[in-house]
């Protein structure tokens, strides 16, 4: 029988980050159950100067701190690091470590952009001076995708979040988005930077995704409760990662012998791109559809007509039926009756809404109603719908 061993957590759970990887640590204690006692600060944030006093067994830290890696580095016990990948191998702290692929976080939002018929590019990081070395990282790869395929591409870091220079601080995104090219893919380097461009976008009244599709990485929850435009993003092996580490740490706590010889470190890949509003660009080049698209993306729910996407566009409906006929293959009603049903389909896969609430928010006169449309275009109800999706969520 495993020993009751005292283990520390260091990670900040204000991040999505954080507590995913802490949520996996919670998966291998489950699955194979340790006897760990779990210290932990109550807010679930890092105190070093706490920790400093604590006598243990072992840790598990996040490693992308620089100053609680120093710390680390200088502890008397087994530890283990969670932190970003790194192009060089030298940069690889001297622990056993379990890494996010930074630079296949970037591919997969790189590629997803791409395969939507994107030409044109442009990133949006962090200011340099940061120590948030992951996010150098990804920029790195990003310059290294835009030159291996000679795409021109631009950069624009910000400032970090300071409630005093706020304004500014969008006042220059708004400056750096105006002087993009259009249509634009831009990828984020969080989905917190991401929720800025939305938010900027909104303002200026940037079609998202017709002129700029935009893409996060995190999957941050919270996030997409923050923005009008659902935000597209990858997700990260987070829980994996956590998972990994326990593992790692168990194997240092009951002296199993590593056979390898090597130090280990594990890379962590993503796990897949989830695809929402912000980035299902379609490449219509008509102004005209991609307005009345962009309208109707924004206003299907809100019960609008045919008439009301007309008086918005300011063309007969015989010329702009015309054109959804050729560029979209169905009429403008089609068009609403689609993107109400695809706002179904989201809130059931994303949401905990009653279904009664969600046919409500998506304009449908009942619920009986909603039930016949969605049964009839999904082949599944709404309820079979979302269990399913519920269901793929914990595979």
């Amino acid at each position: 029988m495993d020993k009751n061993y005292q283990v520390s957590l260091l990670f900040n759970a204000n991040k999505a980050y954080d507590r995913q990887v802490m949520e996996g640590i919670g998966d291998y204690l489950h699955a194979n159950q340790c006897c760990w006692n779990i210290y932990i600060e109550e807010d679930f944030t890092t105190s070093i100067e706490q920790f400093k006093s604590w006598k243990g067994d072992g840790v598990i830290a996040d490693f992308d701190n620089p100053a609680l890696e120093q710390l680390m580095m200088e502890a008397d016990m087994p530890v283990v690091g969670v932190g970003g990948s790194y192009a060089n191998p030298d940069h690889y702290p001297k622990v056993p470590y379990v890494a996010t692929d930074n630079k296949q976080l970037v591919v997969m939002a790189f590629e997803h952009l791409k395969s939507k018929g994107l030409e044109q590019f442009a990133f949006y990081g962090i200011p340099q001076d940061s120590w948030e070395r992951w996010a150098i990282e990804r920029e790195n790869t990003f310059i290294e995708l835009m030159e291996n395929e000679s795409y021109e591409y631009s950069i624009f870091h910000g400032s970090s979040t300071n409630s005093k220079t706020w304004q500014e601080d969008m006042n220059n995104l708004e400056s750096w988005l105006k002087g993009l090219p259009i249509p634009v893919g831009i990828i984020a380097v969080t989905d917190a930077r991401a929720r800025h461009i939305l938010q900027v976008c909104d303002q200026l009244k940037i079609l998202v995704p017709e002129q700029v599709a935009v893409i996060g990485i995190d999957n941050e929850e919270m996030t997409r409760y923050l923005t009008r435009v659902s935000l597209s993003s990858v997700a990260q092996g987070t829980r994996r990662m956590g998972y990994q580490a326990a593992k790692l740490l168990h194997n240092l706590l009951n002296k199993t012998p590593n056979r390898s010889g090597q130090l280990p470190r594990i890379l962590v890949p993503p796990t897949k791109v989830l695809q929402r509003q912000s980035s299902d660009y379609q490449g219509v080049d008509d102004p005209y559809v991609a307005n009345a698209l962009h309208y109707i993306r924004h206003h299907a729910c809100k019960g609008i007509k045919v008439e009301q996407v007309l008086d918005y566009i300011g063309i007969s409906r015989t010329n702009l039926e015309g054109r959804f006929k050729s560029l979209r293959q169905h009429s403008i009603h089609q068009e609403i009756h689609q993107a109400k049903l695809e706002r179904a389909a989201q809130l059931l896969r994303e949401s905990e809404l009653p279904i009664a609430d969600i046919s409500e928010a998506c304009g449908y006169p009942s619920i009986q109603y909603l039930y016949s449309v969605f049964k009839k275009h999904y082949s599944q109800t709404p309820k079979e719908y979302r269990v399913y999706y519920q269901t793929q969520k914990n595979v």
